[in-house]
C-alpha cells in the first residue's frame, strides 16, 4: 500500500478518537503557548504536548483497516 493510499483509507474508529484527542491537546497546547504572562514550565509542559498531539495524529492518521479477504 503507498503512503498516499494509506492516508486516504478510511481510518478505524478507534484511531479516529485518538487523532481527535491529539488535534485537542495540538489545539491546547498553542493556546497556551501564545499566552504573554505564564510562567516557563508552562511554556514547557505546551511544548511537550504539541510534540505529542501531533505524532498521536499523524500516526492514527496512518492507521488503515485490515482488508478482508486478502
Amino acid at each position: 500500500m503507498r503512503f498516499t493510499e494509506r492516508l486516504t483509507a478510511s481510518t478505524p474508529p478507534f484511531f479516529s478518537r485518538v487523532r481527535n484527542i491529539g488535534l485537542i491537546l495540538t489545539v491546547v497546547s498553542g493556546a497556551l503557548m501564545g499566552v504573554p504572562a505564564i510562567p516557563a514550565i508552562i511554556v514547557k509542559v505546551a511544548g511537550y504536548l504539541a510534540v505529542a498531539g501531533t505524532v498521536m495524529s499523524g500516526v492514527s492518521q496512518a492507521a488503515v483497516q485490515k482488508e478482508e479477504g486478502g
